[in-house]
């Protein structure tokens, strides 16, 4: 069984126990199939998209950045993060960027928000990006860390071979540093304990 939350998960994870999302969680929770994620073959543009741009983005980054990261948390094992770009220093995550691709008029919105205080765009954040908000904060529980970066990358097309050859440029994301929310992340916790009492009750009986 699969037997792990992950922080792409958190949208389901929060939401009604009598709502679709959670029950299809709770399906794919228990199932014996191993999800196999393709986004570069996916036939959903901005998917596919998002997955090329993301390598264009990693070749910005200093060489002690990782790639698809994985963690799984040290108090509640259920919960587990891939994170998109994991800074490590000694082998431990010290920091890390959570990317997001967004059409070019959401990009032009964001950038009102650019260089204003924590306390504006976290507002903004919270109201807006909603579920990446709460995704951050999944990942900074699993991780132990109290900030991280939610970065907006400006998409202009989905032409796959103009997007594989694109050199991004500074202007063309934005950066906004997340810090720890403990009331979304008790929120988090609460939720998991249901799937964390199952997988320590098939572990006791496998064990």
């Amino acid at each position: 069984m699969n037997m792990y939350i992950g922080s792409g998960d958190v949208c389901n994870l929060l939401m009604g126990k009598e709502t679709k999302g959670f029950q299809n969680l709770l399906r794919k929770f228990i199932s014996d199939e191993k999800p196999n994620y393709n986004s570069f073959a996916s036939p959903i543009d901005a998917l596919r998209t998002g997955a090329i741009l993301e390598e264009r983005y990693f070749k910005l980054l200093p060489d002690n950045y990782f790639s698809q990261y994985i963690v799984t948390s040290k108090n509640m094992n259920v919960l587990k993060c891939s994170l998109d770009f994991a800074k490590l220093e000694k082998g431990v995550v010290v920091d890390f960027d959570e990317l997001k691709t967004c059409h070019i008029t959401d990009f032009i919105e964001l950038q009102e928000y650019k260089n204003t205080e924590p306390e504006t765009y976290l507002k903004y954040l919270k109201k807006e990006y909603k579920n990446y908000y709460n995704q951050i904060q999944q990942q900074l529980y699993v991780t132990e860390l109290n900030e991280a970066n939610l970065v907006f990358l400006s998409v202009f097309n989905y032409d796959d071979e103009e997007n594989m050859k694109r050199d991004i440029l500074e202007n063309e994301f934005i950066k906004f540093r997340i810090f720890k929310d403990e009331t979304v992340i008790e929120k988090i916790k609460q939720r998991a304990l249901f799937f964390q009492g199952i997988k320590d009750y098939f572990e006791q009986e496998i064990y």
